[in-house]
This record gives C-alpha cells, structure tokens and sequence, in this order.
C-alpha cells in the first residue's frame, strides 16, 4: 500500500502544463480601417518618409561626410568606371547586339541605382550571365524574323540613326514591319532586347508590389553556383568562335554547347590566324595580370586597369596594322556618339518574350539582393531586400526606353568597389561620369577594336567561375547532396540551356529536400546516466533506454507526404505493429481454443468448449511509446491522422501512447483536430513539455496498474 501511495503521489505531482498565453487579434475590419486611415494620411513627415523610402538617396546625401567619403569614392568611381568601358562593349556580343547598347545599359543603370539603391557597394549594370540569356532570346527573335545570322555585318556609319527606330534602310537588305516602321537587323536586335528588359523589370516591380522577393529563396546557393558555372561554359563556347576568328552562326536550339564545338571543329581549317595571335597574345596578359594582382594584392591596393589597357593596344595595332581589310579580322566598327532619342519599347514584341523574361526577372532580383546582404553584412550596415527588388526593377524598366539590356547586380565588380575604398553609391555617379565622357568623346575611337579582344575581356571574366570546379571535392566531402544539385545544375545548364538548367535546378534542390524529408533520420533514444537528458542511443554511448518504455524521435515535419515513411519507421523502430500483433494473437487464441477443446474431448470433459479462454497475449518489452516530436516543426491533417491512428491501435494491444516537446504549432493543430479530446480533457495525460516527465508519468502509471491489479487478486 505504501508503494501505491508513493505511485499515487507522483503521478499527481506532475508539473502543470505551461498557460498559453491569449492573443487578441484585431478584426480584420479594424485593421483594414487602419491601414487605409494610414495610407490616405497626408502630413510632411509621412511625404518625408514616403520620399526617403522610395529614393533613399534623399535620406543619405545631405549626411555625406565630404572629407572622409569623397576620396574612396572618387577612386572607386574611377576604377569600376575604366573597367566597365571595355566590358560593357564585350558583353555586346553576348547579348547579339551594337557595342553602344552596352555603354548605354551601364549608365543608366548606375544614374537608377545611386538614387534608389540601399546597398553602399553595390554595383549594378550590364553583366555577362543577363547578356548571354538576352542574347539566346535575341538571336532566336532575329532568326525567327528571317534575318540571316550568319552574316558578318559591317557595322554602319554615323548616319544609322534616324527616324523613330533609328534604322537606315539600305535597298535589298532585309527588313521587317515594327511599330509601322521598316526595321532593319540591328534595330530589330535591340527592339528584342529592350522589350524583355522592360518585361523582366515589370516582372521585378510586381514582386516588390505584392512583396514576392521570398521567391528568392527558392534559389539555394548550390543550385546558383552551378547554374553560374553553367553559364560561364556556355559564354565560353559562345565566345570560341571569336578567338579563332570563325564566322558561324549561333546555334539555336537544345545542346549548344555540344553542336557549337562541332561545328567549330568542322570549321577549324577556316581559323583567321590573325585573330587568333592576336587572342592568345590578349589572354596571356589579361591572365598574367590577374595573376600578378593575386600574388601581390597585399601590396597593390587596386586594380590593373589590364583591360582598358589591352583594349587601347589592340585597337592602335588593329586601326594602324589594318587588320580587318588585309587580314579580314572582324571589327566593332562604327560607335556612335551621343544619344539616341528614348523609344517606347514594342508592344508587339512583349507576348513573344514574356516567359523568356521571369528567369531573366528572378535571376537578375536573386543576384542583386543576396549580393547586398552580403557587402551590407561585411561593412556593418543593412539593407531593404523589397526596396533592392524595387530598384532594381526600375534599373530594367527606365533604360528599357533608351535601348538597354537587362541589368543585375555583378560579384566582381562589387568586389572591386568593396576593396579600392567604395564608401557610398556616389561611386557608382562617377562610374557613370567616366561612361558618359565614352558616350560623348571616345566611342568613335574604337571602331578598329578587333570583336577577338572583346571575347577575351569575356572568356578572362569567366576565370572565377570556372573556377568553382576545384571546389567540388570539398563540397562533395562537406554535403553530398548540395553536391550533388551543384552538379545537375550547372550540367543542365551547360549541355541542354540556360533557361531549362534554371528551371531543373530549382526543382532539382526542391526535390532533394522533399526527399529528406521523407527519409529522415529515426532515433531511438536512452538517458544518459541519471540525468533528464536523452539522446540517440546510436549515437552516443553509455545510453540506456528507459525501462518498460521506447522513446522515438522523428527528425522532420509530419505531412501527407512522409506520414507513410513515419509509420513504417516507428513500426520497424519499436518492433511492433499493432495490427500485426493482434492478428498473431487472434491466431494463438484460436490454436489454444482448439487445442482446450481436443484435450477436453479426450478426457470425456462433457463442458463441450464451454470454458472461457484468454486472450493469449506477449509480453511486450515496453507499455509506452514516448514521441518526442522537439524535431517535428509542423504536422498536417494526414499527420494528425496518423497520431491518432497510432493512439487507438497501440491501445488495442495495451501500449500507451504519450506526446512530448511539441512546438506551440503542433500543439495547436492537435487541439484543433481534438487529438485530446473534447474540451482537451486528455490533454494533462497525453502532452508533456519534456521526454524525462513523460517517461517518468508512463512508470509510475504502470506501477499504479500493476498494485491495483494485486489489490484486487
């Protein structure tokens, strides 16, 4: 009796539970009522607010630290500004369009920026992954229009702009109808580009309106990474054919890599030797270069202007060796100065292109945010995600009017701004002071720049990327299967397209989460000395499992999706299945009855069978299951039908069934399927905040039912 009181007395000890605390919500009326009491409030410090919000510019710029700031800045300035020249006119071919475009792109996109962006090192411009993608759209546009891609067009003279379009119509050359205009290659080329800028931009400022930038996360940083490297292989390829000089058109189509090669190997007798000496000569000292500012980057604190420089060069040798008339070298040709009038993009192009731009969107959003983060977090300041998603669609939208490309934010050149001092985005103003000062004076002098120079620019850019293949070992050793979605995205990308390596690669590492989810790791636990700590007795040593009790934890939330997968590992786990085991003693019932009944027969018991007989039963080893859901974030309805499933089956064979660390979430979701019951009368007796306490109640109420029973015999 003694030891039923003790029993008795610590089960009723039990802790309460913790009081959930009431939260009192408005409705949804009071709250829409406010919002918009809010919103049509007008006041100076609300237009103060609402101004600085959207051009942050008007907050930091009054504050600007003149003496402090203005060096770094100007330096900064001045670098990225001479890097950007030769680049933004590389990434022209990229992008299938006139080296004009690019300069264009890269000013505005600055000017947008500095007003609108809330990174201080941000650089925002043209970038060889956006050019690549409007490229595919724009050379697939231009074919589809019967233009011949093969042709290597003298660039046109001054004279190419004029009228609306800017086109200068050239009898016999082919033409088509836009806007009510007759375009010709190169204006349709541009028109193309623009309407996926403005579409992708529209597309971003959507986003920032219905705040959508969490889409970003979708985007996991293995999947980028090989979908980046991907990228740079096909850039590479695409970019081959310029190094040896060979004019053959772009492919079309799946596997472009693949084909491109071929065809370059077909065609390799063809190679213009004159490019080639010329690329070998350039590669080597844009490497070389490169290698020089590694080595010795703790004593040059900037930059080599390598590119600009090699660029001057090439295009001295190409305008007084006459490379392009004695040797057939291609050439950027005409650039013209100024600008041209702003152009409402076509609107009748915008239907072909609007799936073509969401990637271009989603690309250009993920890259520019996540880049922000990142220098915002290293320089110790932060930044409005939904505000880069703003500016950075107004980046796409504005110069879209202009004839831009699609614009996104770029790691090397951010980096570059970073390292020589960048303080604010003033740097970016003067970025664009050295682009205009292009624009204005200087774009005529690069007609002799040779297009193998630019590719060049193009291929040694890509040295990082292509770089990331060392590091393979080392995420294979770290986490196989970010690994592994490295691998299949940046193989998608490379060998089938740039858009379906996107598209695969997102549901590639959706899929590998699904699958961990649905094969989570199962544990059995064990305590750990005398103390309240449990843990995984596969894991850890000198664990033992509590007496008369299986603890089972399940590493993953509890969903339609992996419920299957729960009970099969809670069954395996325990070694029980409750509908296995009353089958198996229904079966010994029945062979115990029949063999009652023959040794009745035999001894002449004239009973006939009449004699009561037990359930013959196993001693299980356990009479409790504790599940410690501390792992489980969150369960669905098909969850809580399997909790309640299990409750009722393991009764039947006489296992309890207790709960244990559940999460507020989880908790809420039982009560609202009455897991406890009505009015969660079993809530005390089924839920514990703690597997030791579990455990504990389970023993003690057995031995409770255990002195009972010895009462009543």
């Amino acid at each position: 009796m003694e030891d039923v009181a003790k029993v008795t007395e610590t089960t009723q000890a039990r802790p309460p539970l913790l009081e959930r605390q009431v939260r009192q919500r408005p409705s949804k009326v009071s709250l829409l009522k406010s919002n918009l009491k809010k919103g049509m409030t007008c006041s100076v410090p609300r237009f103060r607010s609402t101004l600085t919000g959207f051009f942050p510019v008007v907050g930091w710029l009054p504050k600007y630290k003149l003496r402090e700031y203005i060096w770094g800045d100007v330096m900064s300035g001045l670098i990225v500004g001479i890097i950007l020249v030769p680049q933004a006119i590389a990434y022209c071919l990229l992008a299938g369009v006139e080296p004009i475009y690019g300069l264009y792109t890269t000013f505005y996109a600055n000017i947008i920026y500095f007003l609108m962006g809330t990174s201080r090192h941000l650089y925002v411009g043209i970038f060889s992954l956006m050019s690549l993608m409007v490229g595919q759209v724009v050379y697939r546009e231009v074919f589809l229009a019967g233009f011949d891609l093969s042709e290597d067009s003298k660039a046109p003279g001054p004279d190419v702009f004029n009228g609306s379009m800017g086109v200068n119509l050239t009898a016999g050359v082919h033409t088509v109808e836009l806007m009510g205009l007759q375009c010709g290659k190169e204006c349709y080329a541009i028109s193309i580009a623009a309407a996926v800028t403005f579409m992708a931009g529209v597309y971003q400022f959507m986003m920032a309106v219905f705040r959508l930038g969490f889409v970003s996360v979708y985007l996991s940083a293995p999947m980028l990474d090989g979908f980046a490297t991907g990228a740079a292989i096909t850039i590479l390829t695409v970019q081959a054919k310029y190094l040896l000089g060979l004019k053959i058109p772009r492919y079309q189509g799946y596997g472009r890599v693949v084909v491109t090669w071929i065809n370059i190997f077909s065609n390799i007798h063809k190679t213009n030797l004159c490019d080639l000496i010329t690329s070998v000569i350039c590669i080597f000292i844009l490497v070389g270069a490169k290698e020089i500012q590694e080595r010795y980057k703790d004593r040059i604190k900037f930059p080599l202007p390598t590119e600009l420089v090699v660029v001057a060069g090439a295009t001295l040798a190409s305008h007084f060796g006459e490379f392009n008339s004695h040797y057939g070298s291609s050439v950027s040709g005409h650039i013209p100065t100024g600008f041209i009038p702003p152009q409402v993009p076509s609107f009748s192009l915008m239907p072909r292109v609007a799936l073509d731009a969401i990637p271009l969107a989603v690309i250009s959003f993920a890259f520019t945010v996540s880049l922000s983060e990142m220098f915002a977090k290293k320089n110790g300041y932060t930044v409005r995600p939904n505000q880069e998603l703003l500016a950075i669609s107004f980046c796409n939208i504005i110069p879209s009017f202009f004839h831009c490309c699609t614009t996104s934010a770029a790691l090397a050149k951010t980096m570059v701004k970073d390292s020589t001092g960048c303080q604010t985005q003033v740097s970016s103003l003067i970025s664009a002071l050295v682009v205009l000062l292009v624009l204005l004076f200087f774009a005529p002098f690069f007609y002799a720049l040779q297009k193998c120079i630019l590719a060049c620019i193009i291929i040694v850019s890509l040295q990082g990327a292509l770089r990331k293949f060392k590091d393979v070992p080392a995420k294979w050793r770290a986490s196989r299967g970010d690994a592994i979605v490295w691998l299949v995205a940046m193989s998608c990308t490379a060998l089938i397209s740039v858009e379906l390596g996107l598209l695969v690669g997102v549901i590639f590492s959706m899929m590998c989460i699904i699958y961990k989810t649905q094969k989570p790791k199962i544990s059995l636990m064990g305590r750990a000395n005398d103390s309240d700590l449990y843990e995984d007795v596969d894991e850890y040593k000198d664990l033992l499992p509590p007496p008369g009790v299986q603890v089972f934890r399940f590493q993953a939330p509890l969903y339609y999706a992996n419920k299957d997968s729960f009970l099969k590992s809670l069954y395996k786990a325990v070694g029980v299945e409750p509908l296995l085991e009353l089958t198996r003693r229904s079966k010994a019932e029945r062979k115990a009855k029949d063999m009652f009944l023959k040794e009745a027969k035999a001894n002449g018991d004239k009973t006939n069978g009449e004699v009561v007989i037990g359930l013959v039963q196993r001693e299980l080893e356990f009479h409790t299951i504790v599940l410690d859901c501390s792992a489980i974030p969150f369960i669905d309805s098909a969850g809580l039908a399997a909790f309640k499933g299990l409750v009722k089956e393991y009764k039947e064979i006489g296992v309890s069934l207790l709960l244990a660390s559940c999460n507020t979430s989880v908790i809420d979701t039982l009560r609202k399927g009455r897991f406890f019951g009505k009015d969660d009368k079993d809530m005390s007796s089924s839920l514990f905040h703690t597997v030791h306490t579990a455990v504990l109640y389970a023993n003690s109420r057995k031995l409770l039912s255990n002195s009972a029973i010895k009462d009543d015999a």
